[in-house]
């Protein structure tokens, strides 16, 4: 079956890159109405497609194998995101050291192609403790990007499939390589303000992400804009962007559901 054959060629090629050691990471895909996952407890450098277990929807195991247990994680991606097919977990060392440091040098992507791959924003979530609470951690952030950095835990990248997902993880390491490499000569310096929108624009035109709908209005906060609220008219000499509660519902929707991750990317 392709799908097992592409899934255990990931998992081996985290192993050769030195972005797993031990029972280091997992990959995970979604095969129809069931996943496929690496096993626990075993390198990724021996995973074949033998090897790969079957979950049901629910993530529990049907048949043989043990889950590792990171699988919520894995799933909140997938019920977020029905156009992606494969999540990939693992601790690449550079982009690992951002994650276990004070700092996020990559959160703003520095390079033009890596914006249009990436979107506009790598976040650095907050350390949470395994289970529910890293579950809640990362579930807003699902529909926001396709790549995040999780405190003291290393990289999740996930795309339409294997091979999409793999990409974005490596570029997120590429990145903190060249950010580490940077910080000796003075630091990264970020893109200028008025190239965000037209790379943005770029994104959205390939229909990378489903953050791509989306791209403006994530642009225009990373960038200090306002954002638009819902309201019957702007506020005298506001220069607040509004949509009428009467307006599109497309409109209206993306601007509830920005509140809604905002609010919970507060907690």
């Amino acid at each position: 079956m392709k799908l097992r054959s592409e899934l255990a060629a990931v998992s081996r090629h985290l192993h050769d890159r030195g972005w797993v050691a031990n029972h280091d990471g997992n990959v995970t895909a979604r095969d129809g109405a069931r996943y496929l996952a690496t096993p626990t407890a075993t390198s990724k450098r021996l995973i074949t497609d033998r090897d790969l277990i079957e979950l049901d929807p629910k993530g529990k195991v049907v048949g043989a194998g043990r889950v590792f247990g990171e699988i919520g994680l894995h799933l909140a991606v997938y019920e977020r995101r029905p156009d992606i097919h494969c999540v990939v977990h693992a601790h690449p060392p550079y982009a690992t050291a951002i994650s276990a440091s004070r700092g996020n040098p990559i959160e703003r992507p520095f390079i033009a192609e890596a914006l249009v791959s990436l979107g506009p924003r790598i976040p650095k979530l907050a350390y949470a403790q395994p289970g529910d609470p890293a579950r809640a951690a990362l579930a807003p952030w699902c529909e926001l990007v396709d790549a995040v950095i999780l405190a003291n835990h290393g990289v999740m990248a996930w795309g339409a499939d294997p091979e999409q997902a793999l990409l974005r993880l490596e570029l997120v390491e590429h990145l903190a390589r060249i950010a580490v490499a940077a910080a000796p000569l003075g630091g990264i310096e970020a893109l200028p303000d008025a190239a965000i929108a037209p790379l943005l624009a770029a994104r959205a035109k390939a229909n990378i992400g489903r953050a791509a709908d989306r791209a403006v209005a994530t642009a225009a906060e990373l960038l200090g804009a306002p954002r638009p609220v819902v309201a019957c008219a702007p506020a005298p000499h506001a220069a607040v962007p509004t949509i009428a509660p009467g307006g599109s519902p497309a409109e209206l929707a993306a601007v509830v559901r920005e509140e809604i991750v905002r609010a919970l990317g507060n907690k």
